[in-house]
């Protein structure tokens, strides 16, 4: 389904997340480091992927542990058939906990970060 006025591009992109969220290795779709990959549309954007005229990047979080060169593949090899161009992926950061999705808040008591002690030392 396709808004009036709102470019081919946005359904394309949404089926493309779509695909890249439907790999099992896969916890989420990632913006960059400023938020730079994302197909952006009238009232939203679609963080992670970035589809231009002559390449389609796909920026990910993966789970962690997994084969992160097949994780890269599968999400090509889902890709792919869907676009015209060539399509590089970038696994931007893993996702070691089972506890949330990324961009989910965390529940009381999880450390989202492990290794970071927020507390002040005594």
């Amino acid at each position: 389904m396709t808004i009036a006025g709102t470019p081919p591009a946005a359904g394309l992109a949404e089926r493309v997340a779509d695909a890249v969220l439907a790999v099992p290795d896969v916890a989420g779709l990632h913006g960059g480091a400023f938020g730079e990959i994302a197909t952006y549309l009238p009232g939203r954007r679609i963080e992670g992927i970035r589809i231009g005229s002559d390449l389609c990047a796909v920026h990910i979080v993966a789970r962690y542990p997994a084969d992160l060169p097949a994780v890269a593949e599968a999400v090509r090899a889902r890709v792919a058939p869907m676009v015209a161009m060539p399509v590089q992926v970038t696994i931007e950061d893993l996702h070691t906990g089972e506890n949330h999705r990324p961009g989910e808040k965390p529940r009381p008591g999880d450390n989202p970060c492990p290794g970071d002690n927020t507390e002040a030392a005594p």
